[in-house]
C-alpha cells in the first residue's frame, strides 16, 4: 500500500484542536447563517489578534477559491497580476484566477527558490499602457513560497513598495503562512507592508478544509459577501469553516504545529542522501533525483511528486513523526 506521509501537507489528518472546535461548534445548537454567527465572529477576532490588525475577515472553503476571488477583486478582466512564475496562482489553479476574474492574466516573474527577483518588477511596472496586452494592476506574493523558502518582511517590502507607488493592489498567498511564522516571519508585520488582501491557510496547517480571507483594505469589503456568494464561497453553515481557526488560534496550536512540521523537514534534509536543491526554511525538502530512483521510491511504497523545476518534493506536516522521517530516510538510502 502506498504511503502519502510526504506527498503533501494536504494528505495529513486534521489536528485534534481543529476537530474539537468543530465538535464544540456543532454542540451550540441553532444559530444564524452565512458567517453572521458568534463562532465566525470569535474566529475573526482571533485572526485579527494573530495579525494585530483591524481588518475584516471571511472564511471560505479552499485556497484556490480564496486566491482567485482576491485577485478578481484587485484586477479588472483586461489587467494582469504579477507573481512568481512558479507561484500556485500561476501554475496550480487551473486558470481559476482568470475564470473568477473574467480573463485577468497571471504574468510570471523569475526568482531563485520561489522568491521574486525584485529587479524583474522594473520592466512590467514601467511599460507603457497600450491596448494589445494586459497591463499589471496587482502583485501576488507567497510566504512560505512554493519551494519552502521564507521571505523576510524587509524582502516583501522591497517588492511591494514599487507596486504600491503605482497605485496597484497586493495579494498575499499565505497557504503556508503558519510555516513562515514558525520560521521567524513576523505575522504582525504584514499590516504595515501594504497588503490589501491576505489568505491565511487553514487546510495545510492542519485544519479541515478552510481558509481565511483578511481584508486589510476595508474599502474592498463593500459587496465582498456578494462576490463570495456568486462564487459559491458563502456557505450557509459558515460556522463550520470558522470553528477550526478557533481551535488552532486560541492556544497557539497554529504556529506550534507548524514549528514541528518545519523541524521534521530539517530532520529529513539532514538524513537525505540526495542533493538538496533549495534552502530548507519551512516544511519542504526538494532534492535532485532521477526517474529511475523516483520509481524505486514509489515501488518501495512512498509516494512523492516531481515538482515544477524537475526536483522531487517531500512535504512534512503537523502529523509527520520522527519515526516516519527515519523510515523514509532509510528507504532513500537503500535506493541511492
Amino acid at each position: 500500500m502506498a504511503r502519502y506521509d510526504f506527498a503533501s501537507d494536504n494528505t495529513a489528518p486534521a489536528t485534534p484542536e481543529a476537530m474539537d472546535a468543530l465538535v464544540a461548534a456543532n454542540a451550540g445548537g441553532f444559530t444564524s447563517g452565512y458567517g453572521s454567527d458568534t463562532i465566525s465572529a470569535r474566529a475573526a477576532d482571533l485572526v485579527r489578534g494573530l495579525l494585530d490588525a483591524d481588518a475584516d475577515v471571511r472564511f471560505v472553503t479552499s485556497g484556490t477559491a480564496a486566491n482567485a476571488i482576491c485577485l478578481a477583486t484587485l484586477c479588472r478582466p483586461f489587467e494582469a497580476v504579477l507573481s512568481h512564475e512558479h507561484a500556485h496562482v500561476a501554475t496550480d489553479e487551473t486558470g481559476a484566477p482568470g475564470f473568477f476574474g473574467h480573463g485577468l492574466r497571471i504574468a510570471g516573474l523569475p526568482g531563485a527558490s520561489g522568491r521574486i527577483d525584485p529587479a524583474s518588477l522594473a520592466a512590467p511596472l514601467s511599460a507603457p499602457d497600450q491596448p494589445h496586452w494586459q497591463p499589471p494592476a496587482a502583485l501576488s506574493v507567497t510566504n512560505a513560497t512554493e519551494y519552502g523558502t521564507v521571505y523576510t518582511a524587509e524582502a516583501l517590502a522591497a517588492l511591494i513598495r514599487p507596486v504600491k507607488a503605482k497605485g496597484y493592489g497586493v495579494h498575499f498567498d499565505g497557504a503556508r503562512l503558519a510555516n513562515a511564522a514558525a520560521a521567524g516571519f513576523d505575522l504582525k508585520a504584514i499590516k504595515g507592508l501594504g497588503v490589501d488582501l491576505l489568505v491565511i491557510g487553514g487546510t495545510k496547517a492542519g485544519m479541515t478544509p478552510t481558509e481565511a480571507i483578511v481584508l486589510f483594505d476595508k474599502s474592498l469589503t463593500r459587496r465582498f459577501d456578494a462576490r463570495l456568494k456568486q462564487s459559491g464561497q458563502l456557505p450557509s453553515k459558515g460556522r463550520f469553516y470558522a470553528a477550526p481557526f478557533i481551535g488552532m488560534l486560541e492556544d497557539g496550536a497554529y504556529v506550534r504545529h507548524a514549528r514541528h512540521a518545519n523541524a521534521m523537514a530539517r530532520r529529513l534534509a539532514a538524513a537525505m542522501p540526495f542533493k538538496v536543491a533549495h534552502p530548507v526554511e519551512a516544511n519542504a525538502v526538494f532534492v535532485e533525483m532521477d526517474d529511475e530512483r523516483l520509481a524505486a521510491l514509489h515501488a518501495a511504497g512512498w509516494f512523492v511528486y516531481r515538482f515544477l523545476d524537475g526536483t522531487v518534493r517531500f512535504m512534512c506536516s503537523w502529523a509527520t513523526t520522527e519515526a516516519a522521517v527515519d523510515e523514509i530516510a532509510g528507504a532513500l538510502r537503500d535506493i541511492a
